[in-house]
C-alpha cells in the first residue's frame, strides 16, 4: 500500500491569469518540467555595420533635406538613436523618444527613423539583450 505522502491529492485547484503569465505553469502532483532555451543569436560586426550605414544614410538625408533650423537637433537625435541601439542592453525608451521626436518635429523623416528602429538586425540586437528588453521593444514598436 502506498504511503499517504505519495498518493495524489484529488483536490488540487488553481487559478492562472494568462494576461500576466510570463513563463511555464505546472499544477498537479509529481510534475516534471524541462525547458530548452536557445542562446540568443550573436551580433556580428557586419550586423552593426549595417545599422551604422543605415543611420549614416539617414544623417545625410537629414543634412540635405531637413529645414536648417531643425537639422542640428535632428542629427543629435540620430546620434542618440545610434547610441541607444549600440548599448549592451539597448535603450528602448530613447529609441521611442527619438521616433516620437521625428513624428512631432520632422514627420517626413519619421518613416525612415521607424524603419531603422524596426529593422530585423535591431530586433536581433534587442533579442540578444534578453526577454525584458524584447518585451519592452514589442510593446513600444509592434502595437496592433
Amino acid at each position: 500500500m502506498p504511503s499517504p505522502q505519495s498518493q495524489p491529492n484529488p483536490n488540487i485547484q488553481a487559478t492562472v491569469n494568462v494576461d500576466s503569465l510570463a513563463g511555464q505553469v505546472a499544477i498537479g502532483n509529481q510534475i516534471q518540467q524541462t525547458q530548452q532555451v536557445q542562446p540568443a543569436a550573436a551580433i556580428s560586426e557586419a550586423d552593426r555595420a549595417v545599422i551604422h550605414q543605415l543611420l549614416a544614410t539617414l544623417r545625410g538625408d537629414v543634412a540635405v533635406a531637413a529645414p536648417a533650423e531643425q537639422q542640428q537637433a535632428a542629427l543629435e537625435r540620430l546620434e542618440e538613436l545610434e547610441t541607444a541601439i549600440a548599448e549592451e542592453t539597448p535603450d528602448i525608451t530613447t529609441m521611442a523618444y527619438v521616433r516620437q521626436w521625428f513624428v512631432k518635429n520632422l514627420p517626413t523623416f519619421s518613416g525612415a527613423v521607424t524603419s531603422v528602429i524596426v529593422h530585423p538586425i535591431v530586433g536581433k540586437i534587442v533579442e540578444a539583450a534578453g526577454e525584458m528588453a524584447s518585451s519592452e521593444f514589442r510593446r513600444q514598436f509592434h502595437k496592433p
